[in-house]
């Protein structure tokens, strides 16, 4: 019997995935959630992630109504980018070179917020949150995804 199939997947990357890539993850999710669309996997994650997210990152995203606070930095694996269809590059040390044929990226290019302040951060996650939206606004819709996959 094949099986309904209908998921896109989104990677989400960084260095550190403690700034950039979660802005990312969470404005996705929460766009997906609000149109109701339930045929794409989010997943974020660093070449080489910190140890927490910057503080300065959940402030500023708090303020905005994404909740940052209970997330933590994790690695992408070599396998994740593979089931990926479309990964968005955040200004990382990973180049097109380094991901699978046949994966869609967006090379981004964020600044890095390490040592960014509020103001810095504001404007970051405001550019981000554009970036995001026009990606998601290009999948087609998800009627148009669906397929049925011979077992």
């Amino acid at each position: 019997m094949p099986t309904r199939t209908n998921s896109v997947r989104i990677g989400f990357v960084c260095v550190e995935n403690a700034g950039r890539s979660q802005i990312a993850a969470a404005v996705a999710e929460t766009q997906l959630e609000a149109c109701g669309r339930t045929d794409v996997e989010i997943t974020s994650g660093g070449t080489d992630p910190a140890e927490k997210i910057y503080p300065v990152v959940v402030d500023v995203m708090a303020e905005k109504g994404y909740d940052l606070s209970s997330r933590t930095p994790s690695e992408i694996t070599p396998r994740e980018l593979s089931q990926c269809d479309i990964v968005a590059l955040m200004g990382c040390s990973l180049s097109i070179d380094d991901l699978p044929t046949g994966v869609v990226v967006r090379d981004w290019g964020f600044i890095d917020p390490a040592s960014s302040d509020r103001k810095e951060v504001w404007a970051l996650s405001t550019e981000i949150e554009q970036q995001v939206i026009e990606l998601l606004d290009d999948l087609p819709p998800q009627e148009d995804r669906e397929y049925h996959r011979v077992p």
